[in-house]
């Protein structure tokens, strides 16, 4: 009997020579392993205008003839992953991926596969996203960088692009008045809020040592203070203090007197450790207008979301919101802006289950809208300097924080705008210091 080559073999020979093509069409190298393979059937190495990067990815190839795939439909389909290749994957160091070819269409669709739950089997395909061509390629080349650490560095490939860094620089008042204080930070708050006069909390107090940008002598805070030892000192003798536990005194001093200028527009939320623009009224949105890049935009910073199933309905209220952080770079003294979102039911109760809500939104965000809410965020903050406008209720002639443009730097090659999505676990040490701190 003579041997024979089955219609299977031919098309598992046919879908990975078609992939390897498709690889080195992208610009990719593509090796194709032994007949011993036991799940992986080649590695592609990432390449940057023929140069080889030594960053390689791990490929299963699956070809089909004209089958359709499960609940395939015009947007994606769903594919199954069998245990044994799950099983023989989770030992792998390289990033695996599955390659599904048709060869009926001539199509290629690709995901990456997650192997740290057993249960992680079935994949879902995007058939405007997931297709293995040229606009694929940033995607690939990320999912070759360790993801763990403090931070990771996404290999950009193609040509270079202007990046704005989230960070304010911020111009101090020149002065600040210190004295003593038989209070605790607990009684003063106390003391001003059973006055009769309105509260005002934009100042610190540490080792009965009182703090504020503003002479506590001309407002509420005189009841505060033994008023024959408030002194005016220079500003940088406390904002460059060399000891960290004074930087981080400061910085709460500093979030402090930011939270007095915003307090009209802005709401502090504990809990979330964020601001979030206040609703003007319930269940209605809001808008800033302001001078972007190169034209007048507007955002709806209080958005209502209708009720899918009845439009007369809210569903919820987003608000544009801001996690602060203040941190100090040689000389320098920066806001740093980390733009959010907070949800509530009609924009002032908060919204009961607001993680979904927020995850969903985040998806959507690219380098674009950052790139947009970090200016929006800047010229909100920094209007009253540059328009002379009402923003901030306070009296003008009181000294407040001003803000600077966000620096601009030229990057050698473009951020791909995929990774955007990657969450990274956030700074928040200095943060929970500086709150420590003041109790």
């Amino acid at each position: 009997m003579s041997k024979t080559i089955t219609a299977n073999q031919l098309l598992g020979e046919i879908g990975e020579a078609s992939v390897r093509l498709r690889f080195l069409n992208m610009g990719f190298q593509f090796d194709v392993r032994s007949r011993l393979e036991a799940g992986i059937d080649g590695i592609a190495e990432v390449m940057d205008k023929g140069r080889p990067l030594a960053r390689m990815i791990a490929v299963q190839v699956k070809a089909t003839a004209s089958s359709r795939y499960t609940s395939e439909d015009e947007s994606g389909f769903s594919y199954l992953l069998r245990p044994d290749d799950l099983v023989y994957w989770r030992g792998s160091n390289l990033p695996i991926i599955i390659i599904l070819f048709r060869k009926s269409d001539e199509t290629y669709f690709w995901k990456e596969v997650g192997v740290e739950k057993a249960e992680e089997r079935r994949l879902l395909f995007d058939k405007a996203s997931d297709v293995l061509d040229a606009n694929a390629v940033d995607r690939l080349a990320a999912l070759t960088v360790p993801k763990a650490g403090f931070g990771y560095y996404v290999p950009p490939l193609g040509g270079g692009e202007e990046a704005l860094v989230n960070i304010l620089p911020i111009t101090l008042p020149k002065e600040m008045f210190v004295s003593s204080t038989p209070h605790s930070p607990k009684k003063a708050a106390s003391i001003l809020l059973d006055s009769d006069e309105h509260a005002r909390f934009d100042w610190a107090i540490k080792d009965e040592t009182f703090w504020s940008f503003s002479d506590p002598r001309e407002t509420v805070c005189r009841k505060l203070v033994d008023l024959d030892q408030v002194e005016a000192i220079d500003t940088s003798v406390l904002a460059f203090h060399e000891n960290h536990d004074e930087q981080n005194n400061f910085a709460f001093l500093l979030r402090k007197t930011f939270d007095h200028q915003v307090r009209s527009d802005l709401v502090w939320n504990k809990d979330r450790k964020l601001y979030y623009f206040r609703a003007l009224a319930e269940n209605t949105s809001r808008h800033f207008a302001y001078e972007a890049s190169r034209k007048k935009a507007s955002t709806e910073v209080v958005n209502l979301a209708e009720n899918k199933a009845d439009k007369s309905q809210i569903a919820f209220v987003r608000h544009h919101a801001l996690v602060p952080r203040f941190e100090r770079l040689y000389d320098q003294w920066y806001l740093v802006i980390n733009p959010t979102y907070f949800f509530t039911t009609n924009g002032f109760i908060p919204h009961s289950y607001p993680a979904a809500l927020l995850s969903g939104k985040k998806r959507l965000d690219n380098s674009a809208s950052l790139r947009g809410q970090v200016i929006m965020w800047h010229r909100f903050l920094s209007q009253v300097d540059r328009e002379g406008s009402n923003l901030f209720k306070a009296a003008s002639s009181e000294p407040r924080l001003q803000f600077g443009e966000p620096p601009i730097i030229s990057l050698a090659t473009r951020v791909p705008e995929d990774v955007w999505g990657s969450q990274k676990k956030a700074a928040v040490e200095s943060d929970e210091a500086q709150e420590r701190l003041f109790g």
